[in-house]
């Protein structure tokens, strides 16, 4: 047994060893400025020159690594200090966004100039929106002038899918809204986003990431009421946006209505109570009787956990209908609540399966309990109906509509005899 230890193998070759001056040199973040700076000055106020220049640029010099460097150049002509000041730097540039012209088609050709580099460096797409966040939070240190083109900017990036529009949760900061920075900035920001697209785009953004119920919070706590928001951004030319967030503040008391009906019915609340809490919640959030119906449908339809066989979901829905019909009678004291609530029915029935042999059944109880008149019923017959589920309605319908028809015939007949 051979009891010698085997020799390890060795690399061998000759060994490079790096200069520490050659490293600092190739990631000194002052050696990109300065090529930045000079290629800049070089290309002047031409933005077709510029582009082209900072496409040819990300080829040799390191934009993963200097990406803030590079948007606080483009920006604001140097690197930012904390707070938005040009830091003590004498390398920088005239020629950036905030010396530009400030109107309009100018920011459309800066916007460019960013859409251009990025579609071409696509990893700078996540360093670009850390750039504008952290610019909104700087937005104190900059002037007017800098700000609405930067706000100009932003709307354009946002219209154009260039950004996302989490990066205004920047303008929700508490020294911003409380010197009304953040919503002169707004005001800026959104006119150039409708103007580029429309407020469709503007709210499906803002749903899209769950900001389009946080406009009032623009303004400081003391000013953050319908009144205030609809008129700062109407008389500033934005009635559009006010009335979207007029809307999505209705929406937001609707559900919040709706949640607290049904945990009143959870308690066991008395009908007297709900009805009182329904009718001073419709006058507080300026509710219409027809929307509230709706609500009061959709919260007594959800109260329950609804059993899967249909012949016994029909029996529990009567139950439950038969319970809850005063506080529906409560909401129908106009036809068109009436009809409202007759289509809200035939919707429901429709979009829940086991109930599309419920139908008739639920209008007659409801007919009964004096919540739907027979006028009403007539109506929807002949002509108030939706397509939904129309010709199995109908055809249900059919005997009982044939039965208020010839009690209404007989009343009439009575009626002129007795004359």
């Amino acid at each position: 047994m051979n009891n010698q230890k085997q020799q390890k193998p060795t690399l061998t070759g000759q060994r490079f060893k790096t200069r520490k001056r050659d490293e600092k040199e190739r990631f000194d973040p002052s050696l990109f400025q300065e090529s930045i700076v000079q290629g800049l000055n070089q290309t002047g106020a031409d933005l077709e020159a510029v582009a082209k220049f900072l496409d040819a640029s990300g080829a040799k010099l390191d934009y993963r690594r200097y990406a803030e460097t590079l948007f606080d150049i483009l920006v604001a002509g140097g690197m930012l200090a904390p707070g938005g000041t040009l830091s003590d730097d004498l390398t920088r540039t005239e020629f950036c966004l905030f010396t530009a012209s400030e109107d309009l088609e100018t920011m459309q050709a800066y916007a460019q100039v960013f859409n251009k580099l990025i579609r071409r460096y696509k990893y700078l797409e996540k360093g670009f929106e850390e750039e504008i966040k952290k610019l909104l939070l700087f937005l104190k240190g900059f002037t007017e002038s800098e700000r609405n083109k930067l706000a100009m900017l932003t709307g354009i990036l946002l219209a154009n899918g260039n950004i996302s529009a989490s990066i205004l949760n920047s303008l929700y900061n508490e020294n911003l809204v409380k010197e009304g920075v953040s919503a002169a900035f707004a005001v800026k920001l959104f006119k150039s986003w409708i103007h580029e697209k429309d407020i469709n785009s503007v709210s499906a953004s803002l749903r899209k990431v769950g900001m389009d119920n946080r406009l009032m919070e623009l303004f400081p706590a003391n000013k953050r009421s319908c009144e205030h928001f609809s008129k700062y951004f109407t008389d500033a030319g934005l009635k559009e946006l006010s009335d979207f967030a007029r809307n999505q503040q209705s929406i937001g008391a609707r559900k919040e209505l709706q949640k607290e009906l049904q945990e009143q019915m959870a308690r066991g609340e008395t009908l007297k109570d709900m009805i009182a809490y329904s009718r001073e919640e419709m006058k507080k959030t300026n509710i219409s009787e027809q929307t509230m119906i709706g609500i009061v449908w959709s919260s007594v339809m959800s109260s329950v956990e609804w059993n899967k066989k249909e012949e016994l979901v029909t029996e529990q829905a009567i139950k439950l209908l038969k319970q809850y019909s005063p506080l529906l009678k409560a909401f129908t004291s106009q036809g068109l609540s009436e009809l409202t609530l007759l289509l809200k029915i035939q919707e429901y029935c429709y979009d829940n399966i086991h109930f599309m042999k419920a139908f008739q059944k639920i209008v007659v109880l409801l007919y009964k309990a004096d919540v739907l008149s027979e006028e009403v019923i007539l109506k929807w017959y002949t002509e108030g109906h939706v397509a939904k589920g129309k010709s199995v309605f109908l055809e249900q319908m059919k005997k009982f509509v044939e039965w208020l028809k010839n009690a209404e015939e007989e009343s009439e007949s009575e009626e002129e005899e007795a004359d």
